[in-house]
């Protein structure tokens, strides 16, 4: 896991600089591109602008690993299912065990548990598959708590900007004596632009985890039922005796 979330880290980072990359080229056709984002993201304080990056960068890293992670761990499991439940109606409990071993996904592991724990009866099966199912339902959510906490810390790094900058201008206020707009302008703008560029990262991140979970919850449903599944095609072959 740690090779395939530094792999998208770095793609991350690539993906980034090569559209800024794009975004330079098209700046001087269009007047806006990677020479304004730049200027915009010096002017909301580079010190909490970088920090917002990091979360961005980060939260995508563990995004797309998520991402990358469940579509290999999907599964067909009625394809499974059938496939065991052919072994199983020869007789050939081992030819079972060996189709669930050697197919990728969780579903298939929990299959698994349950067919190596056939001989101590229905209770014991469903209780392999029960106690299995939860710890691969564990590594299924493994690395969203990263997630949600880069969609936590981004908008509080704006809104940290924003309260900063708003110090700044009182500040300034305090030193001028004067209320005009031109001596708070800037601190407001500093605020701004910390508070917008947090949302929007936690805007990006939020849409992909709920994307996350969305997957997981359909792969576990599948799991569920073909647990489920898996016990009746035992008990129809006379497994359980």
């Amino acid at each position: 896991m740690r090779k395939l979330l530094a792999f998208c880290s770095l793609f991350c980072l690539m993906a980034f600089f090569g559209a800024t990359d794009v975004l330079a080229q098209d700046a001087e056709t269009t007047g806006f591109g990677f020479q304004m984002l730049k200027e915009k993201f010096i002017e909301g304080d580079w010190r909490f602008m970088i920090l917002v990056l990091v979360c961005l960068i980060l939260g995508l890293a563990f995004c797309i690993e998520r991402i990358i992670t469940l579509n290999i761990a999907t599964t067909n499991t009625d394809k499974l299912l059938s496939k065991i439940e052919a072994k199983l109606a020869e007789g050939d409990m081992e030819g079972a065990k060996e189709v669930a071993r050697s197919t990728p996904g969780p579903t298939a592991s929990v299959l698994y548990e349950g067919l190596r724990n056939s001989t101590g009866g229905v209770e014991a099966s469903e209780k392999a598959i029960v106690s299995y199912g939860s710890v691969q339902m564990g590594l299924l959510e493994k690395g969203l708590v990263w997630i949600s906490l880069f969609i936590a810390i981004a908008p509080m790094l704006g809104f940290m900007g924003t309260v900063i900058g708003m110090i700044f201008a009182f500040d300034r206020i305090e030193q001028a004596g004067d209320l005009s707009p031109s001596v708070v302008a800037g601190g407001i703008k500093v605020a701004l632009l910390t508070t917008v560029f947090g949302l929007i990262v936690a805007i990006i991140l939020q849409i992909f985890y709920n994307y996350i979970v969305s997957k997981i919850d359909g792969i576990v449903n599948k799991m569920e039922d073909a647990s489920i599944g898996l016990v009746d095609v035992m008990a129809r072959n006379g497994v359980f005796k």
